[in-house]
């Protein structure tokens, strides 16, 4: 009787395994970003104070898409490049993780493509695309 519970019990996780593989759902929203390079100061969201961008670099402007109101000023997102019109354009498998510190419609500095959901910093930009490309289709999810 034991040993027929854990078939079941065992066939039940092969099942939900399975199931898992198939049915991967994904919680992250499409858009467009663009590039952006100096001058970074001021922002939108903390003005002329230098210590806003991560060391990493890896920072970016909301668009409108996900500016809310400037509820976005902060957020993290993790954002790869799924696509653009030049193939090869996107590194593959490269996820980064950006924090928004501007609006892309105030930015000092005039972004590769303009009406994008985000625009990334240069560094940002080349992490996980060709940095000759001005337009990619990307991935985002706020973490």
């Amino acid at each position: 009787m034991l040993s027929r519970i854990r078939q079941a019990l065992q066939w039940l996780s092969f099942l939900l395994f399975i199931s898992q593989l198939i049915c991967n759902t994904s919680f992250a929203d499409v858009g467009t970003a663009a590039r952006y390079g100096p001058p970074f100061l001021p922002t939108t969201c903390y003005g002329n104070d230098p210590t806003q961008f991560p060391s990493s670099n890896l920072f970016a402007a909301a668009g409108d898409g996900i500016w809310d109101n400037g509820a976005s000023c902060g957020r993290q997102y993790l954002v790869r490049c799924i696509s653009a019109s030049e193939p090869g354009t996107c590194e593959p498998e490269q996820t980064i993780q950006i924090r928004i510190v501007d609006y892309a419609l105030q930015l000092e500095s005039t972004p590769s493509v303009s009406g994008t959901t985000i625009v990334l910093s240069e560094t940002a930009f080349r992490t996980i695309a060709n940095s000759t490309a001005t337009l990619i289709n990307v991935e985002f999810q706020q973490v």
